[in-house]
C-alpha cells in the first residue's frame, strides 16, 4: 500500500508537470466523478475508448453504429465546458479504426472521426491519434492512465492501446516520464502488450483506483493516517 500512496501523490498530489491523463473505457456515465476530477488536477486530457464516441456526439459528429450513450451528450458537453474553464485541453479522436462486427478478424478499415459511416462501429483509435498522443507524451512528465483505447480485447482492435502503451514504457524506462496506470482492463490491456513491468507503477487494486481518481478518500488511508496522528499524538505525550 505504500508503495502505491507513493505512486498516486506523485502522479496527481505533487507532480511533475505537464501532466496528462489518459482515460478510455465503454461509458462516459460510470467515469463522470472520475473525469471532473481529473480535469481540475492535469493539463492534458486524452480520452479514447466507446466513452469518446459520446463526446464525438456530442460534438455533432455521427458515430454510426458505435457504442455511445446519447443521452449523455449534454454531460459530456459540460464537461468539455469544464474542461476549457480550467485550461484543461482535451484531445479526442482524430481518426478511427471501424467495421461493422465485433469479431476476432473482421475488416477493419481507418477513417476520420466525422466521417463514421453509417452501418460501422468505432472499435478503435486510428493511427493519426496514437501519433497525436505519442506527440503529447514526448512532452508529458507525468501520465495517469485508466481505460483501454478500443476493444483490445478483440484483434485488430488492439492496436491502438498496445501503440500509445509502447510509447509509455519506452518514455519511463528512458527515464523521461513518471507512467502511473490502474483499473482492471487496463491491467489486463498492459498485460496483452507485455509491458506491464515497464511502466513506473502498475495499480492491481482496480475499484480503490478508480476512487482515488474520483477525489474520494480510501478507507484503507483514512485508517493509516489516523493511525499516523494517533502515533505522533502519543509520542508528544
Amino acid at each position: 500500500m505504500e508503495a502505491e500512496l507513493g505512486a498516486l501523490t506523485s502522479a496527481l498530489e505533487d507532480p511533475a508537470r505537464p501532466v496528462l491523463a489518459l482515460v478510455g473505457g465503454a461509458k462516459v456515465s460510470t467515469k463522470l466523478d472520475l473525469l471532473r476530477f481529473v480535469i481540475g488536477k492535469v493539463d492534458l486530457l486524452a480520452i479514447g475508448g466507446a466513452m469518446a464516441n459520446t463526446l464525438l456526439f456530442a460534438e455533432g459528429k455521427e458515430v454510426g453504429r458505435s457504442l455511445t450513450e446519447r443521452d449523455m451528450a449534454d454531460n459530456a458537453r459540460r464537461l468539455l465546458a469544464l474542461a476549457r474553464e480550467r485550461n484543461c485541453r482535451v484531445i479526442l479522436p482524430e481518426d478511427a479504426v471501424v467495421a461493422a462486427e465485433l469479431v476476432p478478424g473482421t475488416p477493419a478499415r481507418n477513417v476520420a472521426s466525422d466521417a463514421v459511416p453509417a452501418d460501422m462501429m468505432i472499435l478503435d483509435i486510428g493511427p493519426k491519434t496514437v501519433a497525436r498522443i505519442a506527440a503529447e507524451l514526448d512532452k508529458t512528465r507525468t501520465l495517469v492512465w485508466n481505460g483501454p483505447l478500443g476493444a483490445f480485447e478483440t484483434p485488430p482492435f488492439d492496436h491502438g492501446t498496445a501503440a500509445v502503451a509502447k510509447k509509455v514504457a519506452d518514455l519511463t524506462q528512458a527515464g523521461k516520464l513518471l507512467s502511473v496506470a490502474g483499473g482492471g482492463d487496463t491491467v489486463a490491456a498492459l498485460a496483452d502488450a507485455g509491458l506491464t513491468d515497464r511502466l513506473s507503477y502498475v495499480s492491481t487494486a482496480g475499484g480503490a483506483f478508480l476512487e482515488w481518481l474520483e477525489g474520494r478518500e480510501l478507507p484503507g488511508v483514512a485508517a493509516l493516517a489516523a493511525a499516523a496522528r494517533g502515533t505522533s499524538s502519543g509520542g508528544a505525550a
